[in-house]
């Protein structure tokens, strides 16, 4: 599995934290050592902006890290730096877009309730655009077809020689919602049943009779990095995109998809509904 830039960036800050707090220091005293500002010390360990290596070196030295430590979290200042496939492309991308791109390109795990759209990984082209259409109505034909390249693009995680387990919990009202037609419907939800016999995707349907759930509040995805501390939840919102990491929200959030799933159906009646509902298209 790959390790993007987000992910070097947030371990590097969660590494530099446990380092001082084994050797007791505060902010200001850690900072004071290797002449950095307190306010610099803590943008390095929420994670925010540039780290520059020397200081990683020195802070490392500060704290007593062993040089096999102490190198690693310098490699990992260095790379921090490096962009991703995105970045090369010609038009613009919303800042939440970059982000989710880029998080995405480096989990372990995603973890996706979808209440009102198929999940952006497993969607057609032909279902991404009408999505995009009605929901960025503002957006020209070239716009939205650039935002659908991107889409497609991410799917190609999928076919990773060491891929991401991606665990979708879709509402049964998403899969009756007619979206581009029911010709464009039906090779959606025949394309979601494909995908659901991969070994590293699992598709369950929570469907309308469970009534009342956890997630009432709409669509969300956990983005599962190489340990729970960098696991990241994702909101899609008009415009852009809503990011929680924070220990309260992850906690709150893994526990609601635990739910959710035991909610659904199991595998093999989940894909039994998807085809019944294609059917009667």
């Amino acid at each position: 599995m790959p390790v993007g830039p987000t992910t070097r960036r947030r371990q590097l800050g969660a590494d530099l934290r446990r380092l001082r707090e084994l050797k007791g220091l505060t902010l200001e005293e850690a900072g004071t050592r290797v002449g950095i500002s307190k306010a610099t010390l803590s943008r390095y360990e929420t994670k925010e902006g540039t780290v520059k290596w020397p200081a990683v070196d020195a802070l490392c030295r500060e704290y007593g890290a062993s040089d096999e430590e102490r190198l690693a979290l310098v490699e990992l200042a260095k790379g921090a730096r490096i962009q991703g496939w995105w970045r090369s492309l010609a038009d613009p991308i919303p800042e939440s877009m970059n982000l989710m791109l880029t998080l995405e390109d480096e989990v372990v795990r995603e973890d996706h309730y979808a209440s009102v759209y198929i999940p952006g990984l497993l969607q057609t082209r032909a279902y991404a655009e009408a999505v995009h259409r009605a929901s960025e109505v503002q957006c020209g034909e070239r716009e939205v077809q650039h935002m659908v390249d991107i889409r497609m693009k991410r799917q190609e995680l999928l076919q990773r020689d060491e891929p991401p387990h991606i665990w979708c919990v879709i509402d049964e009202a998403a899969l009756r919602r007619t979206v581009g037609g029911s010709g464009v419907m039906r090779e959606q939800l025949q394309h979601l049943l494909a995908t659901s016999q991969l070994p590293h995707v699992t598709v369950q349907v929570l469907p309308f009779s469970t009534g009342a759930h956890s997630a009432a509040v709409g669509s969300f995805s956990i983005l599962r990095g190489p340990s729970p501390e960098l696991d990241v939840i994702y909101m899609d919102l008009l415009g852009g995109g809503l990011f929680m990491e924070k220990r309260p929200e992850l906690e709150r959030y893994r526990l609601a998809f635990e739910y959710l799933s035991a909610q659904a159906l199991d595998l093999e009646s989940s894909a039994e509904l998807v085809d019944r509902i294609s059917r009667e298209l």
